[in-house]
């Protein structure tokens, strides 16, 4: 039976459903004895490019993104809800900058669009900017010292690019200035209250208070820490202005430069902790076309006392052509719908000057780990793909595509294009936040908007950080997609597939929730 699922989940089905009176197409993908179905993409929302935070500095965008769920709420055909969202290191002029990092709470207001609609404006998500919060660690003899974006000293800790660990802390990278650096990516919400983000730099994984304040670290597999002359040396050469890069400019072992960990998801009972690397690890690739074998690590977070390291999988990600060329296109996010089965959001490099270039790979895929060979503690944890081919002995997450953000037939419903057109109605290259939450219909309990964000690099014509004003000579907005999407755990068996044309999906889910008051 396991084998027969396996085949099935390489297969997309196609229909038309009835939603709302309206007939809708949609597509659907199997995975290991779950459906995902894709409807359409329902609602579009921005924020401008110029947007300021609290504290006057241009607005981080969206590198991590997260709901609070027990925020989310329907009155009718309007949902509402807060999101928060993790910005990376600052706008980079000169190499990186002193820019504090922090966590940013928006504030959503969202009506869908409705089924089949046509000729949309880009108005259905309505999104505030309402707070953010400074990330910092407190010092042993009082005062505070602020997290810091700037690219971490070469050398590690006999050059003081690294703070030495600690019976309570792990090694982590350290700037110039004695402020911990940290690149900031995926951000989850833990039971306590407490936010962990990951990072790029280490990579590392940070936990802080709900007020911003560092509460700890959690352990790292030495198979990511990046290598250089024989130690660990977490510079990304991307140094800021008056500082020098690191000889050689990539490490031999470890994170690739700018490819820690992007991903960061907590799984929907709050017990599996998941991050995952950009793409391979340096030892585990030839060349740019063979980084595609990349790592996905697991951890026991039942216990926020004594957080455990539990897996490490190998992901194989998506390669494309571009001319003449192949090449690997590196994951954003993750996102985890089960304890086994992830989102996961895969893009090419293409499209950062709006309007001028087309992304040939932007999607959201199904990753599921339950057959996949843990690598923690085996011979082959170090080096997985030799020469950048993945060990034979290794059986990396089942890996299915499910849906095209790249899709000009939806795009264009809301004006938007993926393409060579000029303009904000391009979509921008850095696609890296994704949220799942319930719709909140009677009966209808597998059913999800599935909201995905970008990261605009800070891009804006009117710019100002730590103190300076900048002109990046172009501004992307921040833009977020909504699309609903059905999750069913369940596979109908052939003869049911009539009764799920006719709407009537089986009872189940990855996040129950109770129809509030008002719908």
């Amino acid at each position: 039976m396991k084998k027969s699922l396996l085949h099935l989940s390489r297969l997309t089905f196609a229909g038309v459903l009835l939603l709302g009176g309206a007939q809708v197409s949609f597509s659907q993908t199997l995975v290991n004895g779950t459906s995902f179905t894709l409807h359409e993409l329902v609602g579009v929302g921005r924020l401008a490019a110029n947007l300021r935070d609290e504290h006057g500095e241009t607005f981080g965008s969206i590198s991590g993104l997260v709901a609070d769920a027990s925020t989310w709420s329907r009155t009718g055909d309007r949902y509402t809800g807060i999101f928060y969202a993790s910005p990376d290191r600052g706008y980079n002029v000169a190499g990186t900058i002193d820019y504090t990092a922090r966590i940013n709470r928006i504030a959503v207001d969202f009506t869908p669009a409705a089924a089949g609609s046509t000729g949309l404006g880009q108005n259905q998500i309505g999104l505030a900017l309402t707070q953010s919060t400074l990330l910092y660690e407190s010092l042993a003899g009082g005062g505070t010292r602020p997290f810091s974006g700037i690219d971490p000293v070469p050398g590690g800790v006999a050059t003081g690019g690294a703070r030495p660990a600690t019976s309570m802390l792990p090694e982590l990278p350290q700037g110039y200035n004695g402020k911990l650096s940290l690149d900031a990516e995926g951000i989850v919400i833990l039971a306590d209250g407490s936010r962990l983000i990951s990072d790029e730099y280490g990579p590392s994984i940070y936990r802080f208070s709900a007020a911003g304040e560092f509460i700890g670290a959690l352990p790292v597999a030495p198979s990511v820490r990046p290598i250089r002359n024989g130690v660990t040396d977490y510079s990304s050469n991307n140094p800021t202005e008056g500082q020098s890069g690191p000889t050689p400019a990539n490490p031999t072992a470890g994170r690739a430069n700018n490819q820690g960990f992007e991903g960061l998801s907590l799984s929907p009972d709050g017990k599996t902790l998941f991050v995952a690397l950009q793409s391979a690890a340096r030892q585990d690739l030839a060349n740019a076309s063979t980084r595609n074998n990349t790592r996905l690590f697991t951890y026991d977070v039942s216990d926020l006392d004594q957080i455990t390291l539990t897996g490490e999988y190998a992901v194989q990600l998506p390669k494309f052509q571009q001319g003449a060329s192949t090449l690997v296109a590196a994951q954003s996010e993750i996102l985890a719908v089960s304890d086994t089965q992830l989102l996961i959001l895969p893009r090419d490099s293409n499209g950062y000057l709006v309007g001028t270039q087309e992304s040939n790979l932007r999607r959201v895929d199904v990753i599921d780990i339950s057959d996949a060979t843990n690598l923690l503690g085996q011979s082959f944890e170090a080096v997985i793909a030799p020469g950048g081919v993945l060990n034979p002995a290794i059986t990396p997450a089942l890996y299915t595509p499910f849906l095209d953000i790249n899709d000009n037939a939806e795009l264009a419903r809301f004006g938007l294009v993926n393409g060579v057109q000029p303009g904000l109605d391009n979509l921008s290259e850095k696609w890296e936040g994704l949220v799942l939450l319930p719709t909140l219909e009677e009966g209808r309990p597998n059913d999800y908007f599935l909201f995905v964000a970008n990261d605009n690099d800070f891009a804006t014509t009117d710019g100002f950080q730590v103190g300076s004003a900048y002109n990046d000579g172009k501004d992307i907005d921040t833009m977020f997609l909504a699309y609903r999407v059905t999750i069913t755990p369940a596979v109908p068996e052939p003869a049911s597939w009539a009764l799920m044309l006719a709407g009537l999906f089986a009872v189940g889910g990855v996040a129950r929730r109770r129809l509030r008051s008002g719908s």
